[in-house]
């Protein structure tokens, strides 16, 4: 009886672990550490993968996750591409440009279907629209998702590079270039660096808003490498469902959610940031086609107009079908 008790045991505890049965939840002995790299240090985008791993989602799934800072979207595909991390969250524009130029890497799932790419600035500026950039100085970090965007927003609004001045400025450093007043305006995110700015400084921050002036195209959402989809498809559907339902879950409960980031990182914003970010990600997750769907839904139209705007604009030279850079077979449903 002792023998047959201690060899229960350890299947017991494991199956509490993994939250118990039903849907596409782990056997026992099948959880598998995960590593998901981000596009960037943790802010409140990414509320939901902390969330999903403080209520038990993706061990539910069979998957110890862990989540990794990263230096750009560019960074993240190359990585992801390279086997360096098993998942990435990357933007679609990075994805696009690395699948043209033989990266073997795709997208699983595009969330963030409305672009929150946008020039930032504090509203003193008194910066209206994309004409009044020209002579101002710009702060941009090589190698993220918007020094590949940033010069088609310029042409879709009738502009050029030449017209402004680019500053290449490591991540930490680009906000406080505009809180000095050594650049007037930054490139990123409207769910990330304008909160942060508002409430270091004291002042109104301001957006020009790529999706607002003629440029909106999928943005932030998971992907893998080629060789991951080939050697392991069940992972890659746990991931998948795991995300979902962690995105579904947080967007019930976006104080939870954004609560759940206490301690992701040193450069964590203050939680009254990260819940302002996590709300305006939550105004990102779909399209005319993808209302009222579950996050994380995509549609192969929705993905032939973001292709079509990337060759449009340069930032592709030649599109391929959504196949080349989607794979819909392990893609969030439903």
């Amino acid at each position: 009886m002792k023998k047959l008790l201690a060899g229960l045991l350890p299947a017991m505890v494991l199956i509490a672990a993994c939250g118990g049965g039903g849907g596409n939840t782990a056997q026992p002995g099948e959880a598998k550490e995960v590593t998901l790299t981000l596009n960037w240090y943790p802010y409140g985008e990414h509320a939901p993968f902390y969330y999903g791993l403080k209520q038990g989602i993706y061990e539910k799934h069979g998957i110890k996750l862990k989540i990794q800072a990263g230096q750009g979207s560019g960074k993240t595909v190359q990585a992801t591409g390279a086997g360096q991390t098993d998942f990435g969250w990357a933007d679609t524009s990075s994805l696009a440009t690395a699948v043209e130029t033989g990266v073997p890497v795709k997208s699983i799932g595009v969330f963030l279907q409305t672009t929150p790419a946008s020039v930032q600035f504090f509203s003193e500026k008194n910066i209206k629209k994309p004409e009044d950039l020209k002579g101002k100085s710009v702060a941009t970090t090589a190698g993220d998702a918007l020094t590949k965007t940033f010069p088609a927003f310029l042409k879709q609004n009738g502009m050029q590079e030449s017209d402004v001045s680019i500053q290449n400025i490591d991540p930490s450093g680009k906000m406080a270039a505009v809180i000095s007043g050594r650049t007037d305006v930054l490139l990123g995110f409207a769910s990330d660096q304008g909160p942060t700015i508002k409430e270091k400084a004291g002042k109104d921050v301001g957006y020009l808003r790529f999706s607002e002036f003629g440029l909106n195209y999928f943005s932030n959402g998971l992907l893998t490498s080629k060789s991951m989809l080939q050697k392991d498809p069940e992972l890659v559907k746990k991931m998948v469902a795991a995300t979902q339902e962690a995105w579904t879950a947080a967007e019930k409960a976006p104080d939870a959610a954004a609560e759940s980031m206490k301690g992701a990182a040193e450069q964590l914003p203050s939680p009254t940031v990260v819940l302002e970010q996590f709300r305006t990600t939550l105004t990102l997750l779909h399209t005319d086609a993808t209302k009222g769907k579950a996050p994380g839904v995509n549609t192969a139209d929705d993905w032939k107009k973001t292709i079509d705007t990337f060759q449009k604009t340069g930032i592709i030279k030649q599109a391929s079908e959504p196949s080349a850079y989607w794979e819909e077979s392990v893609a969030p449903k439903g």
